[in-house]
């Protein structure tokens, strides 16, 4: 009797028990981001999860956490690198303080249109910024999309560089975006994306600058009279993934998450290019909008911030130029 305990205990423990209706073990990952739930970074995060469970055949299991309910970004970022956080969607801007590099891809006017970024991040630029990223001891899986900023503020529609001068605007804490501003002749005021709509509402700020999407599904139109197209920055969206994390994954998930992540840039951009045209059709309807006719003073204006970021950068901004269509 003992000897048949002793072979029952010696079965389990080696896995070779099986019960008819055994659950394998699921790896569960956790990825936080800003977006509100109705916001693309939601969806594209949600079909992210669909897909990696589906090739994973269900072995991983992904809970998203919009609006920052892990986190702000800067912090998920800081946990990524712990390994306290999993995975961030989170923005170039943010990671600039992390890996420097990244701050070039905030340059004004670097991105002719979302054709470009795809060649450039999917391409050999990406390459260079992804290994500059596992430097600081995190991985890219993929770079997303968030599409071109522009300028909504409560005090008077942009039409030319000189409507910019003395507009106290909300950027985010990225040098080369507030050094930028600062060209442009506006007063940059760095504060988190949380702030936004009260910074807003209480006049702290007469203005911010993001893409359409956000100024629909955070609701800042509610506190802002006037919104211009500018395009005057691009925000490349990168999928970011703990080292450390990663590297405790089977080699298998590497390969899943990588290659899904990967895929999902195109899924992305294709949900923003899909949604702004009806996305900027609301928005006409809810706040005056306008398109800035000759943005060539704008980018006249900016240069001293391209001679800067030359010096050290140089490879970075020819890398990704380069991708332009000819």
């Amino acid at each position: 009797m003992r000897l048949r305990l002793l072979a029952l205990c010696c079965a389990l423990c080696a896995g070779l028990f099986l019960l008819p209706n055994a659950v394998i073990a699921k790896t569960t990952l956790k990825l936080g981001h800003t977006g509100a739930p109705n916001h693309h970074y939601n969806m594209a995060c949600e079909s992210f999860a669909k897909a990696v469970a589906e090739r994973s055949k269900g072995e991983i299991e992904i809970k998203i956490f919009p609006s920052d309910q892990l986190g702000k970004q800067r912090q998920l970022v800081e946990g990524a690198q712990v390994g306290t956080t999993d995975m961030v969607l989170t923005s170039d801007s943010v990671l600039s303080a992390f890996v420097k590099s990244f701050g070039i891809l905030n340059l004004p006017f670097l991105f002719d249109d979302i054709e470009h970024v795809a060649v450039a991040m999917d391409g050999a630029a990406g390459e260079m910024f992804t290994a500059d990223a596992a430097k600081a001891e995190l991985v890219i899986l993929g770079y997303w999309e968030n599409g071109f900023r522009h300028v909504s503020n409560s005090r008077r529609p942009i039409n030319a560089l000189e409507d910019l001068k003395g507009l106290k605007l909300r950027t985010p804490e990225a040098p080369v975006t507030i050094e930028s501003f600062k060209a442009l002749g506006a007063s940059p005021t760095p504060m988190s994306f949380g702030e936004i709509y009260s910074a807003l509402q209480l006049g702290t700020v007469d203005g911010q600058e993001n893409p359409i999407a956000h100024l629909l599904t955070q609701k800042w139109y509610e506190v802002q009279k006037f919104f211009s197209l500018t395009s005057h920055q691009h925000n490349v969206e990168p999928l970011v993934m703990s080292k450390m994390v990663f590297e405790g994954l089977k080699p298998e998930y590497q390969k899943i998450l990588l290659e899904v992540g990967r895929e999902h840039a195109k899924v992305s951009r294709k949900m923003v290019i899909d949604d702004e045209a009806g996305q900027l059709k609301k928005l006409e309807a809810l706040i005056a909008t306008n398109k800035v006719a000759d943005i060539q003073p704008f980018r006249d204006a900016v240069k001293p911030v391209y001679e800067q970021y030359r010096k050290d950068f140089s490879a970075y901004i020819d890398k990704v130029r380069s991708a332009a269509k000819k």
